[in-house]
């Protein structure tokens, strides 16, 4: 009898919402390998040849593929959250895989440029199925990063019409193509030199399977948890930003070399990302559950437990990062030091076993039988299907393009012509564009400042630190302005993105020391944004085809860093290091370095201004959703409730027809024992 308790408490921890969550929290630990490229630039530039503005191009298709999702979105509509994820776990390890070749030599001669930017756009890009010599080439190379992870407008349409699992494996493979073969490329394993553009191609599928990440998992749990969306976006977020510095260690540990030869780091974000993404295929699921104030309670405990465990571990990784920094750590204390964060990570499935044996003791086994379909929001029927279609082919299209009132159901269509959707792209291209910019030149700004190279690695890891504190303090702080003071979203994102220009004036100006306060005050801000906008998105344009204007959001990025990166920083850094002259290498290839703080000071003080810009642009729309934001934006949940829908549908046909185990949806009713 114990042991058949035993089986059915195991089977209903693997099948309930709570290690969904968790494994998509784990999922998102490893989706951040966009935010450590400045650890691996300088071999991908001094391996390769590249100039700075080819380095970032390469930067470019890496957001390229970490930020169009679109294509993830619309595979999540139709098909069940593993196969997402499967995708992404493909393109994560194909990605970075080749452009760990390239890097090492093993593809060929010299990949070509292209070839590059193809690998890691396609490696970044893995991440959107899972939610992409001289400076101005290797800001290109960054670029296409920036391209790959941040372009995921495809995840999206297919997680409309796909289950999550089939997105995350898209992910999956795109992350482990493009970035081993990026890593080939560096190692010369492809070549001696590879072409630019095919290791933007590398880096950028590698990047974009951050799009099928995001879309698998984060979507699924905003879907399943969305009257606790702030949270669940800052939680989500926050993992992603804190996976920079998960990377540094499990890489120093696994590596060694005091992070002197940062090669092997791309074939390490090669092939976790995908490892993790297709260990929790089967898990993340839509999980419809009744809504009510005892549930909702119990679920911010949780949170607040899973925010509790995530702190320990970024506070752990801050002082392990200042003792790396102050002390020559031997290959056995990185080991242990890579152990703890792998006992902090299982730490989480302690408050999975807690809520689950909670809902056990609760509910007879006997009761499982009363399963009921939840019916789903999106799939009421409306009253205007039976209305008379408008005479006329304009009529038609007028209708088509009118939106509903906020915080209902937008189409697609809908929200990519509205005015609010444009003033959100228009803040992300300047002001989180901005952001990305500084985190992506941080590794060459700390070089040209006279930074040792141990110190660029620990700017790195502190970026990815302040950026996890950003996401989950803007989660939690930004659900309890809005619900306890009124003070909305876009209010809030207006003061963060004025507090990141005082770190964008510290990066200019390049005061001795400043740039560990320029990496903490740009990480933080960085990271607070991002959910928060995110979050807006869900708020204004509702959650019916969240999948794909999640990854429309996201596209904004890679055309900020575009701009202010290649176009900008990259161009003004190559002018100085020109003006300077040109320095050789010890290995002998050519590569123009820039020295002192002439070299960003004119084009941070640009991202500085456009960052004034879009927090202008933010405080209009906050005008504009001010009488939205004072009402009560999360009633039409609860009354789907009471009206008997288990909550949110994923807007697809062939996507999950996953029911609540009435175990689960009679317990989490049950009031609480305090």
């Amino acid at each position: 009898m114990a042991g058949a308790a035993a089986a059915a408490f195991a089977a209903q921890v693997l099948r309930g919402r709570w290690f969904m969550a968790y494994g998509s929290f784990l999922i998102m630990s490893a989706a951040g390998a966009t935010y450590i490229f400045a650890i691996y630039s300088k071999d991908i530039k001094s391996t390769l040849g590249y100039t700075q503005e080819q380095l970032n191009t390469v930067g470019f298709f890496k957001d390229v593929g970490a930020n169009i999702g679109i294509h993830a979105g619309l595979i999540a509509e139709v098909t069940p959250p593993w196969f997402v994820l499967a995708i992404g776990a493909a393109m994560n390890l194909g990605g970075y895989l080749m452009l760990y070749l390239s890097v090492t030599g093993h593809v060929g001669a010299r990949t070509p440029l292209w070839l590059v930017c193809l690998y890691i756009a396609v490696g970044a890009n893995s991440q959107a199925f899972a939610n992409t010599g001289a400076l101005e080439q290797l800001n290109t190379v960054g670029f296409f990063k920036d391209v790959g992870a941040n372009i995921g407008i495809h995840a999206g349409l297919i997680a409309e019409v796909t289950p999550p699992w089939f997105v995350l494996a898209i992910g999956a493979a795109m992350n482990l193509g493009g970035y081993l073969m990026l890593y080939l490329s560096v190692t010369g394993h492809v070549g001696a030199r590879t072409p630019l553009w095919l290791v933007c191609l590398y880096i950028a599928v590698g990047a974009n399977s951050q799009a099928f990440a995001n879309t698998g998992a984060l979507v699924t749990c905003v879907k399943n948890f969305p009257e606790s969306r702030g949270v669940m976006l800052g939680l989500l977020k926050g993992f992603v930003g804190l996976s920079g510095a998960i990377f540094t260690q499990l890489y120093l540990s696994f590596y060694g070399g005091g992070g002197g030869n940062t090669k092997p780091l791309i074939l390490l974000v090669g092939w976790l990302p995908a490892a993790i993404s297709v260990a929790f295929l089967g898990t993340i699921r839509i999980i419809r559950a009744p809504r009510s104030p005892t549930a909702a309670r119990r679920e911010y405990r949780a949170f607040c437990g899973f925010l509790y465990v995530s702190l320990a571990l970024a506070a752990y990784l801050l002082v392990v990062i200042v003792l790396q920094k102050r002390f020559k750590f031997t290959r056995a204390e990185y080991a242990v030091s890579a152990a703890v964060v792998f006992a902090a990570l299982l730490a989480p499935f302690a408050i999975v076993l807690r809520e689950e044996a909670a809902l056990f003791r609760k509910t007879p086994p006997e009761e499982e039988a009363d399963d009921v379909p939840a019916l789903s929001a999106a799939t009421k029927p409306s009253p205007a299907a039976a209305e008379t279609p408008p005479a006329t082919a304009m009529e038609r299209v007028v209708r088509a393009l009118r939106p509903p009132p906020r915080g209902e159901d937008y189409t697609i269509l809908q929200a990519l012509v509205s005015v609010d959707m444009v003033l959100l792209f228009t803040v992300t291209v300047f002001g989180v564009g901005g952001a990305l910019t500084a985190i992506d030149n941080m590794g060459q700004i700390g070089e040209s400042l006279g930074y040792p190279k141990r110190s660029i690695a620990t700017l790195v890891s502190l970026i990815s630190i302040w950026n996890y504190l950003g996401r989950v303090s803007a989660g939690f702080a930004s659900d309890a302005l809005l619900s306890r003071y009124g003070i909305s979203r876009p209010v809030a994102v207006t003061g963060v993105l004025l507090l990141t220009v005082a770190g964008h004036l510290l990066v200019a100006f390049g005061v001795p020391g400043s740039l560990y306060a320029a990496s903490v005050l740009i990480g933080f801000c960085f990271g607070a944004a991002y959910p928060m906008i995110l979050a807006i998105i869900s708020e204004v344009f509702g959650l019916k085809y969240y999948s794909t204007l999640y990854n429309v959001g996201n596209v904004a990025c890679p055309v900020g860093s575009y701009i202010l990166n290649v176009r900008v920083a990259g161009r003004m850094y190559d002018r100085e290091a020109r003006r300077q002259g040109a320095v050789a290498v010890p290995v002998g290839k050519k590569e123009l370095t820039c020295i002192g703080v002439r070299c960003y000071k004119d084009s941070f003080l640009i991202v500085a201004g456009v960052t004034v810009a879009a927090a202008v642009v933010m405080a209009a729309l906050a005008w504009r959703t001010r009488k939205f934001y004072a009402g009560d934006i999360y009633a039409r949940f609860r009354e789907d409730a009471a009206a008997g829908g288990g909550g949110v549908g994923n807007g697809t046909g062939a996507g999950e027809d996953e029911k609540v185990e009435s175990k689960e949806e009679k317990a989490v009713m049950t009031p609480m024992s305090t």
